[in-house]
């Protein structure tokens, strides 16, 4: 999930006016839902400017876990501050305008090495076909690699698509983790129960149960104000898993290895 907080101003290369999305409406959210942890992750609108996310993880305490935004410069002080901060890993986003212009594959390779002296994971936001090019590249990062959005498949293509051959042979290889998140990206029959993702998604959850994870994707930036039910992508998120100890692995324990996040909670 993301923060957008107005005391926090936009990078001066976003040109939309951020949402409206705090850690007091967020803890709203998790009561709701009944989540108690929560990973936030930088999101573009900020560039490289991480305060927000790390004033939230201050708020959030010992039960949340950031993933910020840096530039391909970022010096190792810079990362232990972060990681002072509950950092763990780094997003790098070929997808929306970043403030420093184009994500290139290049960016991708020296950023996992430096995430790599601080044991971090690194979080790719990518179209399907950029996954198929850079494939080579993302098959020998030296750090785990998370895909965010069912790597942006299309519903339409499914398991036909390059990208989920890809996909499956990253995850088989042992060191690539898959965000089942961001269903109403994929979706073409859209809410509530989006159910042209059905076997996208039993696809992915079959191929590698232990190296899935779930993101609400609060405060659902691509989507119109209010349309997207967060209780509803759970009910998602069951109906791929087809059972409560599948959905509950992907829940708690697989988030508590990638992220660091005790075990038994």
């Amino acid at each position: 999930m993301h923060i957008f907080d107005p005391r926090f101003a936009a990078s001066p290369h976003w040109q939309r006016t951020p949402p409206r999305a705090e850690v007091a409406a967020y803890r709203l959210l998790q009561q709701r839902l009944g989540t108690a942890r929560c990973v936030v992750v930088t999101p573009s609108t900020y560039g490289t400017d991480n305060a927000c996310t790390l004033d939230a993880l201050a708020q959030l305490g010992p039960a949340a876990r950031g993933v910020a935004v840096v530039g391909a410069d970022v010096g190792d002080a810079e990362l232990d501050r972060l990681a002072a901060g509950g950092v763990c890993g780094l997003r790098l986003n070929f997808v929306s305008p970043q403030s420093w212009g184009a994500t290139t594959p290049n960016m991708l390779e020296q950023l996992a090495h430096k995430a790599a002296r601080l044991g971090w994971h690194i979080q790719l936001l990518a179209w399907p076909a950029q996954i198929v090019e850079m494939q080579a590249l993302l098959a020998r990062l030296p750090v785990p690699l998370a895909i965010d959005h069912l790597g942006r498949i299309d519903a339409a293509q499914g398991q036909a698509s390059p990208a989920f051959g890809v996909l499956r042979r990253l995850l088989d290889a042992g060191n690539t983790w898959l965000k089942l998140s961001g269903v109403y990206m994929a979706s073409r029959t859209g809410a509530p129960d989006y159910g042209d993702t059905l076997t996208l998604g039993q696809a992915f959850v079959r191929a590698a149960p232990e190296r899935m994870l779930w993101g609400s994707d609060w405060p659902h930036t691509t989507e119109p104000s209010g349309s997207v039910n967060d209780a509803g992508l759970l009910d998602v998120l069951r109906a791929w898993c087809g059972s409560d100890a599948v959905a509950d692995g992907i829940l708690v324990a697989n988030p508590a290895r990638l992220y660091g996040f005790p075990g038994d909670s």
